[in-house]
């Protein structure tokens, strides 16, 4: 069948490639509806900060349960989400989520959070 070892590693590779490409990509981050709630967030869309929150809480039990990460930002997000509601607890829960899974976001997330609370005092 094969007549030399050069075709036998052209058979080889090409069974490889075609074997490669029949993979479905792993991805890092499990996003759901994330992008779609962020983008309707900030075109300003009829969708209520409750509404936003509880899609964003159903999306995070399935990223949770299929053993997933959210993206960054996802947390964060989530959190002003509940500080536009109110509640401050869970506001600051989400951006402590967000800073343990993203300690780069340290700064960021400590800004928030200060001047989140500055503007509630108001």
């Amino acid at each position: 069948m094969f007549r030399n070892k050069l075709s036998i590693v052209t058979f080889l590779l090409a069974i490889g490639l075609q074997s490669g490409c029949a993979t479905k990509p792993s991805t890092i981050y499990q996003w759901e509806g994330y992008q779609t709630n962020v983008d309707a967030y900030f075109r300003g869309d009829k969708v209520s900060a409750t509404e936003q929150t509880q899609r964003m809480e159903e999306d995070l039990k399935k990223i949770r349960a299929s053993g997933g990460k959210p993206p960054p930002g996802y947390n964060a997000h989530l959190g002003l989400l509940y500080g536009q509601q109110g509640d401050l607890d869970l506001f600051a829960q989400q951006m402590v989520a967000e800073k343990n899974q993203f300690p780069e976001s340290e700064t960021f997330v400590d800004f928030l959070l200060r001047n989140f609370k500055k503007k509630e005092v108001k």
